[in-house]
């Protein structure tokens, strides 16, 4: 409209693109409008979720301190449930792999485990969930699923830890050479208890 030479020519014509697009227009602002209300409406939805989330964490926390299993798996699962796509739900699966471990209970351990493996969108997480799997694997003499959760590690920081767990397979399997050469490899890369590895390195003349 800024082609137009005189202020009447520009108002004429104001009016009839008003008359012949005005119901877009609103259309479009009204849309626009539902559009941002929709998003506000969402930001503060995923807020409360994620503050409910951490509530019912810390609720679930001080009972694992407290060393009340049942309670500790009673709120924990239900927050699994209630919140499964939220980081908090993935730390206290493994909080919990942990705690049932720790009194014994290896297989419902596992299944938490690979239900972080199976749920998380943090590659970080779901690396941390396979190597502790692995190593439960290894514990449970289940060397098919152990291998098969280290293999083809890509060359990042959590290299040395599948590698090390490669080197306890083939070890387990009487492959010493292929053990020692996966237990090098892993301190190169770096893992997180290198004196452990250093020990069974030298145990195999490495």
């Amino acid at each position: 409209m800024s082609t137009y030479q005189t202020e009447e020519e520009q108002v004429e014509a104001l009016k009839k693109w008003w008359k012949e697009n005005g119901k877009w227009a609103i259309g479009g602002i009204v849309l626009g409008l539902a559009v941002v209300g929709g998003f506000k409406g969402w930001t503060e939805y995923q807020r409360v979720q994620a503050e409910n989330a951490s509530a019912n964490y810390e609720g679930f926390a001080q009972a694992a301190r407290s060393g009340d299993l049942d309670t500790a798996v009673q709120r924990g699962e239900a927050l699994m449930q209630e919140y499964q796509g939220s980081t908090y739900a993935l730390f206290t699966a493994l909080d919990l792999a942990r705690l049932q471990l720790d009194a014994g209970d290896k297989e419902k351990a596992r299944l938490r485990l690979q239900w972080v493996v199976d749920n998380a969108g943090d590659e970080a997480i779901a690396k941390l969930a396979k190597v502790r799997l692995a190593r439960l694997m290894l514990d449970m003499d289940a060397m098919d699923e152990a291998s098969a959760l280290a293999a083809n590690p890509a060359d990042d920081a959590w290299m040395g830890e599948f590698l090390s767990i490669q080197a306890e397979v083939k070890l387990a399997r009487g492959d010493r050479e292929g053990a020692r050469n996966d237990f090098a490899r892993a301190l190169e890369k770096g893992v997180s208890n290198p004196t452990l590895v250093r020990m069974k390195l030298a145990e195999l003349g490495g």
